[in-house]
């Protein structure tokens, strides 16, 4: 299981790893793939899905208390970090059967033989959400934002129609508690957010191509987050 769980006395109820029986009908345990697979696919201005509440109220203040400590900016791969079972447990979810099947069902990709590899941040710079695409190794972008209140106008992504502006946009999405936004990575699919600094905690999921996208990403990820730590003001 990716990560280092913490102690904790929060649990989501089902054990860590206990496959659905069905993965194409599976509602979810701490997400609601039920909401999911009824929201269509959104293709202005590339394929995506937004869904408010998609990690379930009931569960949200024990994940907020298992959340890991990440006192610097920048993405930091989950198997670095330490966190408690709930938390856990919705990494666990996420990563699990009815996930992939419902993804692979919504943006009709087959995800077989793409693993999956998880980076979280836990606070923002100046400098970040700057306007990019992902990288070409990344099939799939999901972003779960688990901020329990977002009153500021920064820091909101925005989905864009080019690279020029971020005044651009088609849609704009507040890093809110249990909001999921899903993507089809591509050579069109521009995003960004403006400046802010300060707490912003959200859960980045993506399938990739192969074992190597993760171990070079991990590996590139645990040097940043290392760098951050020994000079947390670059």
């Amino acid at each position: 299981m990716i990560g280092t769980p913490s102690p904790s006395s929060a649990t989501l109820g089902a054990p860590l790893g206990a496959a659905p029986a069905n993965p194409t009908t599976d509602p979810g345990r701490a997400i609601d793939l039920d909401a999911f697979r009824a929201q269509p696919v959104d293709h202005n201005p590339f394929a995506h899905v937004i869904i408010p509440g998609f990690v379930r109220a009931e569960v949200r203040e024990a994940i907020h208390r298992d959340f890991p400590e990440i006192e610097q900016p920048g993405s930091f791969p989950a198997r670095e970090l330490s966190f408690g079972p709930a938390f856990a447990a919705l990494l666990e979810e996420i990563q699990g059967p009815a996930m992939k099947a419902a993804f692979e069902e919504k943006f009709g990709i087959d995800l077989t033989g793409h693993p999956t590899m998880v980076t979280v941040r836990g606070r923002a710079k100046a400098q970040d959400g700057q306007i990019h695409v992902d990288s070409k190794s990344k099939i799939i972008t999901v972003l779960i934002y688990m901020n329990p209140a977002w009153e500021t106008a920064d820091g909101r992504l925005r989905l864009l129609r080019g690279p020029e502006s971020l005044d651009n946009a088609v849609a704009e999405i507040p890093p809110a508690e249990g909001t999921l936004l899903a993507f089809v990575n591509g050579p069109t699919a521009w995003h960004g957010h403006t400046s802010f600094v300060g707490p912003r905690r959200v859960i980045q999921l993506n399938w990739v191509q192969d074992d190597g996208v993760v171990k070079r990403e991990q590996f590139r990820h645990a040097l940043s987050a290392k760098m951050k730590r020994l000079n947390p003001f670059r």
